[in-house]
């Protein structure tokens, strides 16, 4: 099936076209956003994008009855018992088999220090390397043979959640982890290398700038209100905009972020303060489910997207987690590149429209 930005969208993008390009600020990272909603009529603004061919049983490693072709499992959901590598799981993890990091957590390691933070002297400006410290798994979200999160129910989906929840725990246990980073990588376009559906765990020993940028922001306003929640004040001012938001159950809210640096880019948060997404009891299902309802039914097919869950790193106040879905429409090109800005030509208000109306709201 192949689809574009379709006819739900074609009406709200046309009329977004007609405003003037805007610089926005996103809030949680003070970096700039040009949106620029006449540039996706331009010729080419707007890729189509083909479902991919069924799975290969015979070659799938994730497939359940294939438990030998990975790596030994180090957790599973086994509602009925059972011994590890073996069928009957709902979710499983395993080490990656081609790790980014490879070496144990055994408190021999060290950080590479910046090479300008030197209080005197000349700088050894090559000498910035340590061991990659750190741990890489592999969530494999359903024993069925999916190549997409979209493909599951909210009811598994729940589970998928639950399992990478239980996984991100255990390693934050750790006081040598300073921040755990589950992403999902869905389609070639968007850097998979195995169609099965599967999340990537990433145990890191430094917390990533663009995480302690937003850590940083959130203890500020923390600070600076006397205690207030950035996310959730941000939710609020969503909710009583109403234009940018796309669904919104009991326990969570599904919106098309203001200062969305990508097409098509949504947010799944909590309604409530809740700062690590592994210690949530909701984690968010239902939105996340109706997240790819919604752009499936805008775009004619599940479109190749990334995905990441963005909880509290260490030593955090005032923090909010979130779920974010980035689909791959559109390419970075000379200026995002460039100078770190990008610039999303449909606009977040366009896009909350487009989803609402796929979804009959």
């Amino acid at each position: 099936m192949s689809g574009s930005a379709g006819h739900h969208g074609a009406d709200a993008v046309s009329s977004d076209s007609d405003r003037s390009p805007e610089v926005r600020v996103d809030p949680l990272t003070g970096l700039r956003v040009l949106v620029a909603g006449g540039r996706a009529t331009r010729p080419g603004g707007l890729p189509s994008f083909d479902a991919p061919p069924p799975i290969d049983a015979d070659t799938d490693p994730f497939a359940e009855g294939n438990e030998t072709d990975t790596p030994s499992e180090v957790w599973a959901d086994r509602p009925g018992g059972g011994a590890p590598n073996t069928p009957g799981w709902r979710v499983r993890s395993v080490p990656n088999l081609y790790p980014a990091l490879t070496q144990s957590f055994d408190g021999s390691g060290g950080e590479p220090s910046d090479p300008l933070a030197v209080s005197q002297g000349m700088p050894r400006l090559l000498d910035a390397s340590a061991p990659a410290y750190g741990e890489h798994e592999v969530i494999v979200n359903s024993p069925r043979q999916i190549q997409s999160l979209s493909e599951l129910s909210a009811d598994e989906l729940e589970l998928a959640l639950a399992g990478w929840a239980a996984r991100i725990a255990h390693h934050a246990a750790n006081p040598a982890v300073a921040y755990p980073h589950l992403c999902v990588n869905e389609g070639k376009a968007a850097g998979a290398s195995l169609p099965h559906s599967h999340a990537q765990l990433y145990v890191l020993p430094f917390v990533p700038a663009a995480v302690a940028r937003e850590r940083e922001r959130m203890r500020s306003y923390f600070e600076q209100t006397q205690g207030r929640s950035l996310m959730e004040d941000l939710l609020a001012d969503e909710a009583r905009a109403g234009e940018r938001i796309v669904a919104i159950d009991d326990n969570a809210a599904l919106l098309a972020p203001y200062a969305a640096g990508t097409p098509y880019r949504l947010w799944v948060l909590p309604r409530g303060r809740e700062e690590q997404f592994e210690l949530s009891e909701h984690r968010g299902a239902t939105m996340l489910h109706t997240a790819f309802t919604a752009l499936r039914a805008a775009l004619g097919a599940t479109p190749p997207l990334n995905m990441w869950v963005r909880t509290a790193p260490r030593d955090s106040e005032g923090f909010g987690w979130r779920i974010e879905i980035a689909p791959r429409i559109g390419q970075p090109a000379g200026m995002e590149l460039g100078t770190g800005v990008n610039i999303n030509a449909v606009p977040p208000e366009a896009v909350a429209a487009i989803l609402r109306d796929a979804l009959g709201a």
